[in-house]
């Protein structure tokens, strides 16, 4: 797959040929959902927790006698009908993790790097190392390339100017190749990469990589 390299005034400087096994493939909807589902569910920390009636302070001891009050039974004020009672079968601390297979997780990925693809939403830039740490530069380099809103800027290595200069642009992410997600990419509607961002992708996540998983899985 042939794609046009863009320079920092938006215009096409030339073309690459990027994998077809990354950014090529039919997108598998079910892994991707599946996938992203984990993702959320990792993200939780779990720590919420409700008090029982065993927990709650107080209720020791019987509020009224068993028989002659007219009034119905009662062996605590802390139980769960009461006020200031106990929850019933309330949230405790748990683990949310789901577990997901490498290869599965590995494929999501690429199924939405190549929807992304396949709708025009990835530009590829030579390099973003030219720009200031501006907003002002950051805005207009933005809108060079298009709607500068809900776009994702994804990098092989750390751009300093880059993180510095769209630190306070709205709606954009900043982000390392090696930290590409589910959630920020359909959070976000375009996907900005340079070079470096590609040839990371492609060595990570291609097909020599997968071939890779693949032999240490046989040997296992």
């Amino acid at each position: 797959m042939q794609v046009d390299v863009l320079n920092l005034n938006g215009a096409v400087a030339e073309q690459i040929e990027v994998s077809d096994f990354v950014f090529g493939i039919e997108p598998n909807r079910a892994v991707m959902h599946q996938a992203l589902v984990r993702q959320h569910a990792n993200a939780r920390r779990g720590t919420h927790s409700t008090l029982g009636r065993g927990e709650v302070r107080g209720g020791g001891r019987k509020p009224w006698k068993q028989k002659g009050t007219g009034r119905a039974r009662q062996g605590s004020t802390r139980a769960p009908h009461w006020r200031h009672g106990g929850v019933v079968f309330g949230p405790k601390p748990r683990d949310y993790t789901q577990e997901m297979p490498k290869r599965m997780r590995r494929l999501a990925l690429r199924s939405l790097l190549s929807a992304k693809m396949r709708d025009g939403q990835i530009v590829v830039v030579d390099t973003l190392a030219g720009l200031e740490p501006r907003t002002k530069e950051m805005i207009a380099f933005l809108g060079r390339l298009g709607d500068a809103r809900g776009t994702v800027i994804a990098t092989g290595a750390h751009v300093d100017t880059v993180w510095r200069g769209a630190g306070n642009v709205p709606e954009v992410k900043t982000l390392l190749a090696s930290n590409l997600n589910l959630h920020d990419l359909l959070k976000h509607a375009r996907l900005i990469l340079d070079r470096s961002a590609i040839t990371f992708i492609e060595e990570t996540w291609g097909e020599a990589s997968e071939e890779r998983l693949r032999m240490v899985r046989r040997a296992a």
